[in-house]
């Protein structure tokens, strides 16, 4: 049997936003039971896993090294809370405010991908582009989601940084790794 990788392209903040957000993240593992989302570094995704197989990693390095991407560094603004309600995996996130620049650039990457790897459509859950950072997932049963729901609605958090790179992750079997970072230019 031939191995896979599994990759996603992600913004990563800075690392004092990252202990913020990691903070709620082990508040709601406490509070509400959920900490699947303490698994992997807070992030925005712009590409959702995608997998190849192993002896096709230099290919996908190679890909991400020589995109186009014409989109110049820009800031962020993150403020409150939100959800998406599915009912079988009902996630809770911080919401970045409404940004050109993060969804030119998310389209930017979505082009080069599907011209680099025509064979592998889009998925369904990346179309529209629903920009967020996941503070609870997966393993937050309905019950707790409509309560830490309704909590996180009146809570308030803050934040605003400066996007200059995003990374392509990979996961090793147990975590993932930022194996490269794309440089965007002024």
């Amino acid at each position: 049997m031939t191995k896979e990788n599994l990759y996603f392209l992600a913004i990563i903040p800075p690392a004092l936003i990252c202990e913020e957000i990691i903070s709620i993240q082990q508040y709601i593992a406490t509070r509400f039971q959920s900490g699947a989302a303490l698994k992997v570094i807070p992030h925005i995704t712009l590409k959702a896993p995608f997998r190849f197989l192993s002896d096709q990693h230099e290919n996908v390095i190679q890909w991400f090294d020589q995109m186009s991407i014409n989109v110049v560094p820009f800031s962020l603004e993150l403020k409150g809370f939100a959800a998406f309600e599915n009912p079988k995996q009902p996630v809770i996130y911080v919401k970045p405010n409404f940004n050109p620049p993060l969804f030119d650039l998310q389209k930017q990457i979505s082009h080069n991908f599907n011209t680099a790897f025509p064979d592998l459509a889009l998925k369904n859950t990346e179309l529209p582009f629903k920009p967020h950072l996941t503070i609870a997932y997966r393993d937050l049963k309905p019950q707790f989601f409509e309560e830490a729901r309704k909590e996180f609605q009146t809570k308030n958090y803050e934040a605003t940084f400066l996007i200059t790179d995003f990374r392509l992750m990979q996961h090793d079997g147990k975590h993932w790794d930022s194996i490269r970072s794309y440089q965007m230019q002024l």
